[in-house]
């Protein structure tokens, strides 16, 4: 089944869900703010997206800027720092198996469905 890694306050996330809405896939959303991944969850979501733990992390979100701009952090220190600071991750992320994607365009989402 299709997950989707979703924060109800962000337009773009809310955007995906309304395009999975007029497919014919079963989903099912994980609202990562109020249920925030794990070490090995994020670990394993960096191995579907093809990402280094950086290209995953929001840069301008306040809490990067404020707490970890400018340092140099290595990967598992920013994959702390995504599963401490879930706001951090972007988003939507959209997942099917053993692939995921960030669904920020919408013609990128038709691509991986």
């Amino acid at each position: 089944m299709i997950q989707i890694l979703h924060n109800p306050r962000c337009g773009k996330s809310r955007s995906c869900l309304a395009f999975l809405n007029e497919t014919d896939k079963k989903y099912e959303i994980i609202n990562y703010l109020e249920n925030p991944l794990t070490i090995e969850e994020i670990k394993v979501l960096l191995k579907k997206l093809n990402f280094k733990p950086i290209d995953l992390v929001r840069q301008k979100e306040i809490v990067w800027i404020e707490n970890f701009k400018n340092k140099n952090l290595t990967d598992n220190e920013i994959i702390v720092a995504l599963a401490t600071h879930p706001i951090l991750i972007e988003r939507p992320i959209v997942i099917d198996c053993d692939k995921a994607v960030i669904a920020r365009e919408l013609d990128k989402l038709e691509g991986f469905l």
